[in-house]
């Protein structure tokens, strides 16, 4: 008999049978696939994984022999084997997703021996025992999902439109790649799991219920909340009340791609939370994902939505907290049994909940990944909703490929999609020439009642533009008003110009940026908004997280040069309730003569300039889409695909018919949202956040429940300055036998404090004698 996993008894009686686990693996994985229509061609992946261990090289390995055995090339080459005609291309895409299913997907062609070429070429089933066969018995017919495919270029088309059709074809194909592998390596790891935790006592991750089953409870608990809201008390009140009834009138409408446009202050998230939870009610979906644009927020959102819905329906996922750079090893390394032990330890979340709040990083680095521990979450995506907060702060260079998902999404893996923002930007269809990577479908499709007389309603700000303005111009203007709020472009220029403000003696100074940890954000952000309510003392230095989603409302603000939609996100904050006069309520655009923007952002900022010479109200909906589609006709085609990602997947005629040419692990090294790659350190700064930390060292307890509870204690740093807290002791790897790289814990203490969050330059010093100011 071949075995699959083994354990500690000699005699093999609680060792899982190879068979067993190929098929149990295989139920799961069709399950996962059905959500998509592609239960047939994960099945399929799922039996032939492990096809390699029918061997007597891996026998001897669970047997104790060191010699390395690569028992998942068998699988792939062999799938090419018998799927023919029309499947032979979905087989190939097993055959990706079965050579990755320990290591990540590979790419096809390239120097590396790990390229999915190379391993098939050196590949022989001289010593697979043919029982195999009759063990598993693989069906390769249908497995070709019934989606709606790119048709065909034109007869006579242009050879640009040609091009444009092939290469959406192409992505199709690559992306139901990356989803099969999703279901793979989520099933893999589950019977895995399950085995391991019968014979060892392993602690299971939590269970969530399904959507579907809570969702009338859901929904009643929604509608009381609505109603102990339904003050009319004021305007802005009262348009809220109005896009809400509006927005849950539209939830009948087609599941697909919609818009939702409302000024900042509107209602938008519980607004789009309600279209969520009734649009869901009646298509059926599985899940809601809601992704905002920066961590520094996430937590108020998923505050907000646990106090609505229930904690133990959402989870709250933004940890940078990763796999083990272990997993990242070449595929004869991670090919092992204690590879397969190892990720049980190390795993993060599926996103089985049935209310998911994440960010844009999480989210799409997570569709254009090629790890199995980033990847596996992917096929619990299909069903969902997804709601993505402030959709103008999808990053530009990226834009194509990220469109190019979402619409590959909402086509064929049955998501609705809210692009939900107070400045839309302009990615409707007929603002672009045909064929146009970023145009999507969004005609008809806003759920706002009257984008432009809700601003004409919600106009609570005036704009004015004062030129340079100095560290001390700005320190000089906070002292004549005793609450205000200064948005700045970089944590540095946010600490100086803090600093500066100690230095001048102002009350109430406060500082906010991601060098804070998010406990500390919060407990910040409640001490601001009672100041605020109290009318004492209180001048914030903030960096942009302050900006989207965060709930303040200052008499005056000062925002530092950036795009549009910046400005409007930091005219959010001011008079947000519409209690002051709108020509008392300043909103002040500066140029820092010491902190320049970078180039991305000093661009905005001239087609901010050409804006303001065409529309008297820069904050109308008119002026925000001639904005965007200034920045778009600026960047051109080749500026919202800059690393040419969608060019990795390419699909040609070859040998056998049409073939693929996928560079999966190179688009995974080449989709990076944040470019400087920031680094997590733990900072647990209270004894419960500490406990957690001692808690790492059990190995029975998996990884993803411990960042989960640690996600409030993370702050990110550059990665040289991290690399020297950690030469310097200053951060040490806890629990590095049973967690690897993980978690990086700040042993220093003096090096953060919460008024200023983490100091990591300098990190050579002993403590922060150097900062004190």
């Amino acid at each position: 008999m071949y075995y699959a996993h083994s354990t500690e008894d000699g005699h093999r009686g609680n060792w899982q049978p190879l068979r067993e686990h190929l098929e149990d693996t295989a139920v799961r994985a069709a399950a996962y696939g059905a959500a998509f229509k592609a239960g047939k061609a994960a099945r399929l992946a799922a039996l032939l994984h492990d096809l390699g261990k029918y061997t007597p090289g891996f026998a001897a390995r669970l047997d104790g022999s060191k010699v390395p055995v690569d028992h998942s090339t068998a699988g792939a080459a062999l799938v090419l084997a018998l799927a023919k005609g029309d499947d032979r291309l979905i087989g190939e895409l097993i055959a990706y997703v079965i050579a990755g299913h320990h290591a990540g997907l590979p790419d096809k062609q390239g120097e590396s021996l790990a390229t999915l070429s190379e391993r098939l070429k050196g590949f022989s089933d001289a010593s697979l025992d043919p029982v195999w066969r009759a063990e598993i018995a693989p069906d390769a017919s249908g497995l070709v999902p019934a989606f709606r495919w790119e048709p065909p270029p034109a007869r006579g088309a242009a050879p640009a439109e040609a091009d444009a059709v092939r290469a959406r074809l192409a992505f199709q194909f690559a992306f139901l790649g990356r989803m099969l592998f999703s279901c793979l390596v989520d099933a893999d790891f589950k019977d895995t799991e399950g085995f391991y935790c019968r014979v060892e006592g392993r602690q299971v991750d939590r269970a969530w219920p399904a959507l579907q089953t809570i969702l009338p409870e859901l929904l009643a608990r929604y509608a009381r909340r609505m109603e102990a809201l339904g003050s009319r008390d004021t305007m802005v009140n009262s348009v809220r009340s109005a896009v809400l009834d509006h927005v849950l009138s539209r939830a009948g409408e087609a599941p697909g791609l919609f818009t939702l446009t409302v000024p900042t202050g509107g209602g938008k998230t519980l607004a789009s939370l309600g279209f969520a939870l009734d649009h869901a009610r009646i298509h059926g979906h599985r899940r809601i994902i809601y992704a905002i644009p920066f961590t520094s927020i996430i937590d108020q959102t998923a505050a907000i939505f646990r106090e609505l819905l229930g904690g133990e329906v959402v989870l709250e996922h933004h940890s940078a907290i990763d796999e083990a750079r272990a997993e990242r090893a070449p595929a004869a390394a991670a090919d092992s049994e204690a590879a397969s032990r190892n990720k049980l330890r190390l795993a993060m979340e599926d996103w089985a909940a049935p209310v998911v709040v994440t960010t844009n990083v999480q989210l799409f680095e997570s569709l254009f990944a090629a790890r199995p521990g980033r990847c596996r979450k992917l096929h619990n995506i299909a069903g969902s909703i997804i709601i993505l907060d402030e959709a103008q702060t999808l990053p530009r260079p990226l834009l194509a490929p990220a469109v190019a998902a979402l619409r590959e999404l909402a086509t064929n893996y049955g998501c609705s999609i809210v692009l939900c923002t107070a400045t839309q930007p302009a990615l409707d269809a007929g603002n672009f020439p045909a064929g146009h990577p970023v145009g999507l479908p969004l005609a008809g499709r806003e759920l706002a009642p009257e984008p432009q007389d809700l601003a004409r309603k919600l106009r609570r700000v005036t704009l004015r533009f004062a030129g340079e303005m100095d560290d001390a111009a700005l320190v000089a203007a906070l002292m004549d008003q005793s609450q205000g709020l200064v948005v700045v472009n970089s944590r540095k220029h946010a600490l100086a110009l803090y600093q500066a403000g100690q230095e001048a003696g102002l009350d109430g100074l406060v500082h906010l940026s991601t060098r804070q940890h998010a406990a500390d954000r919060r407990a910040i952000l409640a001490d601001v908004r009672q100041r605020l309510k109290d009318g004492h003392p209180c001048r914030v230095i903030a960096t942009s997280l302050v900006e989207a989603g965060v709930d303040l409302d200052f008499p005056r603000v000062w925002r530092a040069e950036a795009g549009l939609d910046n400005v409007a996100q930091a005219a959010g904050r001011c008079n947000r309730e519409g209690r002051r006069p709108v020509d008392e309520s300043i909103v002040t655009i500066f140029t820092a003569p010491d902190h320049p923007p970078p180039p991305e952002i000093k661009s905005l900022s001239g087609d901010l300039g050409r804006m303001a010479d065409k529309h008297e109200d820069l904050l109308s909906p008119q002026a925000m889409e001639d904005f965007f589609g200034e920045v778009y006709w600026r960047v051109g085609p080749e500026g919202v695909d800059k690393k040419a990602i969608l060019s990795d997947f390419r699909m040609g005629r070859g040998n056998e018919g049409i073939e693929t040419d996928f560079a999966y692990r190179c688009v995974a090294e080449k989709f990076r949202m944040i470019e400087s790659g920031m680094e997590p350190v733990i900072v647990a700064t209270t004894p419960e956040a500490w406990s957690i930390v001692e808690r790492l060292g059990s190995a029975a307890i998996p990884s993803g429940a411990l960042a989960r509870e640690l996600q409030p204690y993370i702050v990110q740093v550059p990665p040289k300055a991290r690399a020297l807290l950690l030469a310097n002791g200053h951060v040490v790897f806890r629990a590095a036998e049973q967690r690897g790289d993980q978690f990086a814990v700040l042993m220093t203490g003096s090096l953060y404090r919460p008024d200023v969050g983490l100091l990591w330059e300098d990190a050579g010093y002993l403590g922060l004698e150097q900062w004190m100011v």
